[in-house]
């Protein structure tokens, strides 16, 4: 196959042989870490040399994942029949085949354990096409984006060695076990519990998951369960610990294949775990450690939703505007009337921007020095899987009634969207995650500048008063995006000028909201969403400009379009993060957080809707 070929660059650039010599596997990239780009947006700061310029693949990579791109766009095309696996609520063992001989359960395992080794970005671009089938995307990001990936980052030398191959070539299916019935978002209070043995050799496993994919498949699971930890002063203590189970280690069971509204084809049901004997080396990092084993797992592959995502828009996109140029009502083709344009450059600006954020995020990822891009991936998951959904309901809509029907994919794809807001972490606790995340990183950097003033640091206090004046005489923002030497290429300069008074104006806010709340922010919730949507904002901008200046700047085809794009997502994304840090102005009239509360609190006391019915009297 052509795209195999395409495999062995990777080998050949990672190092320089004599001549004759076997190719070597890429060397890893090491570096010292570097800042994170999105936590320092809350001081009100832009590291503009982490985003600019727009990341690139060298033209090797660029070749190597185009030499596998074509080949599984045909599978995808020509094998996959996504109406069957829909309704028979499972995929075909010969289309699984088919995706195992393409390497696809393998994509980041490095090549020395029998995967394709591919980087972030690389992963990204293959999962604009695996996306086009629901099932088929959860079935593979189950398996690799969560499933084997606490292997793949935290596992041993010898753990790596033992599964990782066989992973690899998908002749192991790997599934990933911490919800339970008790503990959804509150991973913490899980009860599946792990005891050691007499002899010190296993830990006896018992407990019960739900809602595990491909759960009826795997052979492999990471499963997360409490165990007895001495801590420093000698005391036991419950922590969680993550572990390798194999199901031929006994005791492993599981429950019917659960009956989904989408993504029906994938594999989703109970898992239980009764006196099953799992070695001592079959933990993962450390005994106690599981906790962040699963943090690091869930944070490492979000960034994935939004290249997925755009790939299934740009998909409906082409379906949408095919039927909208071709059908007519009143003697016109529905591309003609505003209220149908107006859709497709909704969607083709989501897509553009959740496509940017996500390969930016994975550049980011690809450099060297590990960077912390957490914060980063949660907010490409938030955007693009808000965006996806909205999206499928506008395509749906151009259709009108034949959208609703099954014989076409719209209702199909809208059921299998929904579940993007929900699983990876529900959309709720990702807003929390970025918004306190953020905001504990300001309050630290903001608390070490206070104690610095305090101490008589008058160098420091006198900037801190010079900013202040300066921003009650109204100050003109420059941190370097536009101008004669700005990053920024002048035909996005609008944009830049915005996204900077953004940026400032977001770091007062926060600087405002940390004084006025303390360490009380915390149970802000209405607060913590506002910052969450401007910060997403923020990053959003950031990738669609930087993006689009590169796209000028080296003469992309259609470049101007992008500009068009990036410009009206930047314009809209400008008013509403305005609104929302005046909304979050201590007795702001726009805010209505007390208001809500006090309604929501109204009706979940009664538990119903308590207004008197419109027919009813008092006479």
């Amino acid at each position: 196959m052509a795209a195999m070929s395409g495999l062995l660059l990777r080998a050949l650039r990672a190092a320089l042989p004599a001549p004759g010599a076997l190719p070597a596997v890429r060397r890893l990239r090491t570096a010292a870490p570097r800042p994170a780009f999105a936590k320092e947006l809350f001081l009100g700061t832009l590291r503009k040399e982490e985003v600019f310029p727009y990341p690139e693949i060298s033209n090797e990579e660029l070749e190597e994942i185009n030499q596998f791109v074509g080949p599984v766009e045909k599978f995808f095309s020509e094998e996959v029949d996504s109406k069957k696996i829909d309704q028979d609520a499972k995929i075909p063992p010969e289309t699984l085949k088919g995706l195992k001989d393409l390497g696809l359960f393998g994509m980041q395992i490095p090549e020395e354990y029998g995967g394709l080794g591919l980087s972030n970005t690389m992963y990204a671009r293959l999962g604009e096409i695996t996306s086009l089938d629901g099932s088929i995307a959860v079935t593979l990001a189950a398996h690799q984006a969560i499933g084997l990936k606490g292997i793949l980052i935290a596992g041993s030398d010898e753990q790596k060695a033992k599964y990782l191959p066989r992973l690899a070539s998908g002749e192991h299916i790997a599934a990933f076990c911490l919800t339970e019935p008790g503990s959804g978002s509150d991973a913490a209070s899980i009860q599946t519990r792990a005891t050691l043995s007499e002899d010190g050799k296993y830990f006896i496993l018992n407990g019960s998951k739900v809602w595990i994919s491909n759960g009826g498949l795997a052979n492999i699971f990471t499963v997360f369960a409490r165990t007895e930890v001495v801590d420093k002063d000698g005391q036991l203590k419950d922590k969680i610990t993550a572990f390798i189970v194999e199901r031929d280690f006994g005791g492993v069971t599981h429950g019917k294949p659960e009956d989904k509204l989408g993504i029906r084809g994938s594999n989703t049901c109970e898992v239980h775990f009764e006196n099953t004997k799992v070695p001592i080396e079959n933990v993962i990092g450390e005994v106690g450690g599981g906790f962040k084993v699963a943090m690091n797992i869930l944070n490492s592959g979000r960034f994935s939703m939004g290249s997925a995502s755009a790939g299934m828009i740009k998909k409906l996109i082409e379906m949408a505007a095919e039927y909208a140029c071709t059908r007519k009502q009143f003697n016109k083709k529905l591309s003609e009337f505003g209220l149908i344009q107006e859709k497709f450059c909704f969607m083709a600006v989501k897509a553009y921007v959740m496509e940017s954020m996500a390969y930016l995020t994975a550049g980011m990822m690809d450099r060297p020095g590990f960077p912390d891009c957490s914060v980063e991936a949660a907010m490409v998951k938030v955007f693009s899987s808000e965006g996806a959904w909205a999206c499928v309901s506008e395509a749906l809509q151009v259709l009108g009634g034949l959208g609703y029907m099954k014989d076409y994919p719209y209702e199909r794809y809208l059921r299998d969207s929904r579940i993007l807001l929900i699983f990876e972490g529900t959309n709720e606790i990702l807003r929390l995650y970025i918004a306190l995340t953020g905001m504990q990183h300001a309050g630290k950097i903001l608390t070490d500048k206070i104690k610095e003033i305090k101490k008589g640091n008058v160098g420091l206090a006198l900037g801190e008063f010079l900013s202040k004046l300066r921003d009650t005489m109204g100050r003109r923002v420059d941190y370097g995006l536009v101008g004669d030497r700005g990053v920024v290429h002048p035909s996005l300069q609008e944009s830049g000028q915005k996204l900077e008074e953004n940026i400032y104006y977001f770091g007062t806010t926060v600087r405002g909201l940390l004084s006025r709340f303390g360490k009380t922010i915390v149970d802000e919730q209405l607060v913590l969403k506002r910052v969450a949507d401007i910060v997403i904002n923020l990053y959003a901008m950031t990738a669609a400009i930087s993006r689009a200046s590169r796209s000028i700047s080296i003469g992309l085809r259609n470049h101007d379009h992008e500009v068009l794009l990036t410009n009206i997502f930047c314009t809209e994304a400008y008013f509403k993060n305005n609104y929302a840090m005046a909304q979050l102005q201590k007795y702001a009239d726009e805010n209505l957080d007390d208001c809500i509360k006090k309604a929501a609190k109204q009706v979940l006391e009664k538990r119903a809707y308590i207004c008197s019915h419109p027919l009813d009297r008092t006479f």
